[in-house]
């Protein structure tokens, strides 16, 4: 059996695998084992699942947070004989046959995401039978258990209680590759009293790790496009955002090499065929964010590289873990970016539940005395549907809402915001990020440094990392590489597409509108210089709109850029509406200088009649980024107007065209409303044009 999940006729367990199986099988014990990642805890789980049904046991179930890791796991168990289905997402249409073939027992591992556990009709319907024949329950990637774990999921805090529903005598085994003494600790609390841990040697001694720090992006991509087809196999390069990974793609694409973009946003069934091309090779590489991670299996992979730094050495152990887990050699390789640190700052507050937030969500469910679903919710509180639906997951699990059949519930049990508590984590998530710095520029071994910040107590140098061996890499990039990597980074323009559509519930917050927006409303498609997450221009946008950041007058470079942006789309036919008659500004509230300068600015050179501001009425639009779309539109309605001399020069333009101007489009509703506004006082379309696209 071991040797068919490895593909060898003569496999030996490992250190710590026969243990592990002894205490499942022999001891019905609760045991958490830490081992990295290739050590074979898939084989741990498989061979018990197989001895637990040979003596009469139920099914084992397992809780998996990735579809492509799930996809792996049934692949895995069934060339050892193991009967293995899975319920996710993304194969609701075969839900019926998988209870089928539960129900007649044909199943001997089910795997389940954590979402499914907190599914009101799964919760009902499905899990008490679970519980009541489970014979094994293996909670994978457990760290995503823990407060502390790199990739904490709330979801995953169901499982403390579905175990405490299982009988004692059924055993539980949790299962990671990225657990410091921390996280160990917390994972063996949620797993109970007498619980047992195996820990091994986590250093992976088939990694040549090194760090290779250039000064801008596009040395950074420069060197990919000059050294990609000297590292060994295929492989995967990871990037820190969408964008980065989508503009690099397209960079190394376009030069000829066969690389894929790998992002949450790509189609499921394209990152399905995207992940089965690496597998065979078909590609050099996938240039992922972290939505490629966790339990992605390609025993031969051949290299990782990071454009940008994870913000944690336990975050960066776990990608670079890819690969060599079947090879004896694998190429890793970090090359930290400048922005690095803007990214994790955002994405570190990102995932921090509000105090504020979180009371508006409870009392707009107790106001409501029934269930509400997460659409109406979003009229309510001023959060955007993914912040909602996290925080809602979070008021979960601490009991304080409930998911139910019609949405979601307030249960009336007292909570209070543990502000000590994520506080803390706070603070740990700066030590992390501070400890990646070290990383970088260590001059001691890289693999023994990672594995020490996973509380490894064998870790050693490793003999093999630039900085135990000298530098493995070249650290020289071609100058036309570099030059063709600067051009793609100095390409300016990004689509924006209108809104067509108003928000549902805006009759609660007393704004007068519903459906469709009327023909004689909209605007056209608009564009931006660059999103504040791209690679090229994006740097110069953060520092334009960092907090403090002084309002000036825009960089000549910077207005260049915009008019190459005007003249490229206006070689697309304007969106088909033809040459703007006028300019027209917003009125801003932080940058008025800047939003002045850049509609002037293209006045002057484009020879394009500059009307006048949009003015700002009621104080001007209140509210700021990241609140939902209902909110939004409430904070800018009726607060942009048009004055006299305004409407007075886009009546002398007879209904053509004209070009509106603004500094960023984050939801994008200030453009539409200010559009409509336009619109109404006499404006033919309305073409907006914003230095940056937040997201």
């Amino acid at each position: 059996m071991l040797g068919k999940l490895v593909g060898s006729s003569d496999a030996q367990f490992h250190t710590g695998q026969f243990e592990a199986i002894e205490a499942l099988v022999d001891g019905g014990r609760r045991a958490l084992v830490v081992q990295r990642t290739g050590w074979g805890k898939s084989a741990v789980y498989f061979v018990a699942s197989l001895l637990l049904r040979a003596r009469g046991a139920g099914p084992t179930l397992i809780v998996s947070p990735l579809l492509a890791l799930m996809r792996d796991q049934v692949a895995a168990a069934e060339r050892a004989g193991v009967r293995a289905m899975a319920i996710n997402s993304a194969n609701a249409t075969e839900w019926d046959q998988v209870r089928q073939a539960l129900a007649a027992d044909e199943v001997d591992v089910l795997l389940v995401s954590p979402e499914r556990l907190t599914n009101p009709s799964f919760r009902e319907n499905q899990l008490p039978e679970l519980i009541r024949r489970t014979g094994l329950l293996v909670i994978d990637e457990a760290h995503c258990i823990s407060d502390w774990g790199h990739d904490f999921r709330p979801d995953y805090r169901r499982i403390a209680d579905l175990i405490a529903q299982l009988p004692g005598t059924v055993p539980v085994l949790a299962t990671t590759a990225t657990a410091n003494s921390r996280v160990v600790a917390d994972i063996e609390e949620q797993l109970g009293t007498g619980a047992l841990t195996i820990r091994g040697a986590l250093t992976r001694e088939s990694l040549r790790l090194g760090v290779l720090r250039l000064p801008q992006s596009r040395d950074r991509l420069g060197w990919l496009l000059t050294h990609l087809d000297e590292l060994p196999g295929s492989g995967i390069i990871y990037t820190l955002t969408v964008s980065a990974a989508e503009d690099t793609a397209r960079l190394l694409s376009g030069a000829g090499h066969k690389v894929l973009a790998y992002t949450g946003r790509t189609d499921p069934g394209d990152r399905e065929t995207a992940e089965q091309l690496l597998k065979d090779n078909q590609v050099k590489a996938l240039v992922a964010t972290s939505a490629l991670g966790m339990g992605f299996d390609k025993p031969d992979l051949g290299f990782v590289i990071h454009l940008g730094a994870p913000s944690s050495p336990v975050a960066y152990y776990q990608q670079v873990g890819r690969a060599g887990r079947g090879r004896a050699n694998a190429d890793v390789l970090l090359m930290p970016g400048t922005e690095d640190k803007d990214i994790w700052q955002y994405f570190a507050t990102a995932s921090m539940p509000s105090e504020t937030k979180a009371s508006a969500v409870l009392d707009a469910l107790a106001d409501a005395g029934a269930a509400v679903s997460t659409v109406a919710l979003e009229a309510r509180v001023d959060l955007r549907r993914t912040p909602l639906e996290l925080l809602l997951k979070v008021l979960a699990v601490d009991g304080a809402v409930e998911r139910v059949g019609g949405g979601w519930c307030a249960t009336g049990r007292p909570w209070e915001y543990d502000g000590e508590r994520y506080g803390r984590i706070a603070q740990a998530r700066v030590h992390e990020q501070d400890s990646m710095i070290v990383y970088e520029q260590t001059s001691g071994c890289r693999m023994e440094y990672l594995t020490s910040a996973l509380d490894d107590e064998t870790a050693a140098p490793c003999g093999r990392c630039d900085n135990c061996a000298g530098r493995w890499f070249s650290a020289g990039v071609n100058d036309a590489a570099a030059a063709a990597a600067g051009d793609t980074l100095n390409r300016a323009g990004v689509a924006l597409e209108p809104r067509r559509q108003w928000p549902a519930g805006m009759e609660r917050l007393s704004v007068p509108v519903k459906g469709k927006l009327k023909s004689d409303e909209l605007s056209a498609e608009g564009r931006a210089l660059a999103r504040l997450t791209d690679l090229g221009w994006g740097g110069s946008l953060r520092e334009l709109f960092a907090a403090g950041a002084p309002d000036t007058e825009l960089a000549p470079g910077m207005l260049q850029a915009c008019v190459t942006v005007l003249r490229d789309w206006g070689q697309d036919g304007w969106a088909g509406e033809g040459r703007p008659a006028g300019v027209v500004s917003i009125a801003s509230r932080s940058k008025p200088e800047l939003v002045k300068s850049l509609a002037r600015g293209i006045s002057g050179i484009g020879r394009i009649p500059y009307l006048g501001e949009l003015n700002l009425a009621f104080g001007g639009p209140t509210g700021g980024r990241g609140g939902n779309s209902a909110y939004r539109v409430a904070g800018v309605w009726e607060r942009l107007e048009a004055g006299p001399e305004l409407v007075a020069a886009l009546e002398a333009v007879h209904g053509k065209p004209v070009l509106l101007v603004d500094d960023l489009a984050d939801s994008r509703w200030t453009l539409t409303v200010a559009g409509r506004a336009l619109r109404r006082s006499g404006a033919g379309q309305v073409l907006p044009l914003v230095l940056a696209q937040a997201g």
